[in-house]
């Protein structure tokens, strides 16, 4: 019996050259900080917020597409920044919750804004108390209904974008 011999000679003198092997791929960006997460929702909501006072003050109607949009963006930004972190969820929620609060405060001021001659910022930080009275005269069960649409969309958006 023989043993099996290579065959003689260079196997890559025709050029071939051996393939290396191919490069890792670089590790995946850590995404499990909290605290840029948590700033990622505050600047979510807060943006959100301007948009659906906007539209409120626009329309003067609540659309509840907004309060969904608030939720889902808010969640979507704490997520997809600060990762699968149990407490991002819940604090998307609440921020959702303090947006949509925002943006009705907002919209109610653009509408007074519009009857009074008065600038939106004027009425926004000077006459605080007046808003949230108009808000309490204004509020109804609708208006809940979208604090629950949008806590909820926040609280998913977040589990998912994880």
């Amino acid at each position: 019996m023989s043993q099996p011999v290579p065959p003689p000679g260079n196997p890559f003198a025709g050029g071939a050259a051996p393939e290396p092997y191919p490069v890792a791929p670089p590790p995946a960006p850590a995404r499990d900080n909290v605290a840029l997460g948590l700033v990622a929702a505050v600047v979510a909501a807060l943006v959100s917020a301007g948009v659906y006072g906007a539209v409120i003050g626009g329309t003067e109607r609540e659309i509840g597409w907004a309060a969904v949009g608030i939720g889902f963006l808010t969640g979507l930004a704490a997520g997809k920044v600060g990762g699968r972190n149990p407490v991002l969820p819940v604090a998307s929620a609440v921020l959702a919750l303090g947006a949509v609060y925002l943006g009705q405060l907002l919209g109610i001021a653009i509408l007074l804004s519009k009857e009074l001659n008065v600038s939106v910022t004027e009425l926004f930080l000077q006459e605080f108390g007046l808003l949230t009275e108009g808000w309490n005269a204004t509020k109804d069960p609708l208006t809940f209904l979208f604090f629950g649409i949008a806590a909820f969309a926040a609280f998913s958006g977040a589990k998912k974008a994880a």
